[in-house]
């Protein structure tokens, strides 16, 4: 078979890494046991069997997971600057702006992750580095990159991110001055409850952050508008006031009033795992900015509960029902396709633990004589199924399965996702999305239907939120 063959194809297919991706031993290091035992613990708190099958190997993916997103803390930016410095003969005297080797020097769009130390799950960060070199050397340009991903690679605040970022460079590269500028993104899930009363919820807390040193300590430095306006030339829109104050009082949604309330105080036994998780990746569970970061994660992870959710959908659906019976038989000539598009969702990937997130299109068949069923019962349909472990193709089948229960069996449902599990493991793959496909009734064996469906899909870039 060539560079693959059979043990290690089946192997690569069931870990989902290549082996030799990991360190030797890496299933059998107490850190990993450690983390899969503390998994363990949270699943059978939401009330899961762990011997399922499709989380029998979830806690050892949530271990390479959690390890993988913070090696940072093993890894020193000393190692990576050193042998990446070179010499190149500028202005034989000057330092500053000219910086002995021809002036500012700027890499932009760097897209990195990071855990966020208020509640564990990860955000996403948009990079951007400058430095003014000195002493007549500068450095390899992908060692900015690799430095700026062994800070993001761990559990972190955007502030102290640009900071850190900003300092290891000045002191690794010894430039005349480093400028960071960090765009951030953090999902913000919704709390179950309120959504099935209000499903216009805003998905994400966003911060902009910067840091300076040297040349950039001044923030009204000309360099400081050199390195916006270059910024600027690929359509990255940032200035100054926009600088200044931009972080969010409440950056991470677990620490803000608005945040999902739990009643009652979170499972201990749940909270004692997570903070051996906290250990367990080489943090101090004691730090103050970490003190009550597994009771946030607790009281999020338990939205995707089961219990008792199930009751309230089916009293809610069982109420919308009656006012779709019609007396009487309709006829299929008389039917016509209705499309409810971008119902929004949030769910958890059952694989690693980590959030999936996307939109929900619906088309079914439906009679002239009958009311076609409702938004918000669609909705909350949607929010039912995702507020679950699940996976993506699940999720579509169960969505069509409900809705066909309700109408007769014509439907079809897509479902467009982002997980963030492809970008906060190793494959890192930042933009990619997923779309699934469930068809029962006439939508299965009629191909104009099924296009007549797919082509209301609206555009990604027209703007949808």
């Amino acid at each position: 078979m060539g560079a693959l063959d059979d043990g290690h194809f089946n192997a690569e297919l069931e870990n989902g890494v290549k082996l030799n991706c990991l360190d030797l031993g890496f299933e059998d290091q107490p850190e990993t046991v450690a983390i899969e035992d503390a998994v363990k613990v949270l699943l059978q708190g939401l009330g899961e069997d762990i011997n399922r099958e499709g989380l029998k190997k979830t806690p050892l993916r949530v271990a390479k997971a959690l390890r993988e997103g913070t090696k940072g803390y093993k890894q020193k930016v000393k190692e990576i600057v050193q042998g990446a410095l070179f010499p190149e003969v500028g202005l034989d005297d000057a330092v500053g702006h000219a910086g002995g080797a021809g002036g500012l020097v700027i890499v932009r769009d760097l897209d990195l992750f990071s855990y966020c130390e208020s509640c564990l799950l990860p955000f996403q960060v948009k990079c951007q580095i400058g430095y003014v070199p000195s002493g007549q050397r500068v450095v390899g340009l992908s060692k900015l990159s690799r430095v700026a991903d062994v800070f993001a690679k761990r559990l972190q605040d955007p502030q102290r991110l640009a900071d850190e970022i900003c300092s290891a460079l000045h002191h690794g590269i010894k430039p005349a001055g480093v400028a960071v500028i960090l765009q951030c993104l953090h999902i913000q899930f919704p709390n179950i409850e309120s959504l099935f009363l209000d499903s216009s919820h805003q998905g994400w807390a966003k911060a902009l952050v910067h840091s300076g040193s040297g040349v950039f300590e001044n923030e009204f430095a000309d360099v400081w508008g050199d390195f916006l306006s270059l910024l600027k030339f690929r359509g990255i829109n940032v200035d100054k006031t926009q600088m200044k104050n931009s972080m969010q009082q409440c950056w991470c949604p677990s620490q803000c009033s608005s945040s999902a309330k739990v009643i009652g105080p979170p499972n201990p036994g749940m909270v004692t795992a997570v903070t051996s998780i906290l250990s367990s990746l080489g943090e101090d569970p004691s730090r103050k900015e970490l003190v009550g970061t597994p009771s946030r994660f607790v009281k999020w992870l338990v939205n995707f509960q089961n219990a008792n959710l199930e009751m309230k959908l089916n009293g809610f659906a069982c109420g919308r029902m009656d006012p779709l019976k019609q007396n009487g038989e309709v006829s299929h000539n008389k039917q016509q396709i209705y499309t409810e598009l971008n119902l929004s969702f949030w769910s958890q990937c059952e694989h690693h633990l980590l959030p999936f997130y996307g939109v929900v299109h619906i088309g079914y068949y439906c009679a002239e004589e009958i009311t076609p069923i409702s938004k918000s019962l669609l909705q909350s349909i949607v929010h039912f199924y995702g507020f679950k472990l699940q996976v993506q193709e699940r999720l579509t089948r169960q969505i069509a399965e409900t809705v066909s229960s309700l109408l007769g069996g014509d439907v079809m449902v897509v479902v467009e996702a982002n997980h963030t599990c492809m970008i906060s493991r190793g494959i890192e793959k930042f933009g990619s999305s997923t779309a699934t496909i469930a068809v029962l009734g006439r939508f299965s064996t009629d191909s104009a239907a099924r296009d007549m469906f797919l082509q209301n899909i609206p555009n990604p870039a027209s703007g949808r939120s």
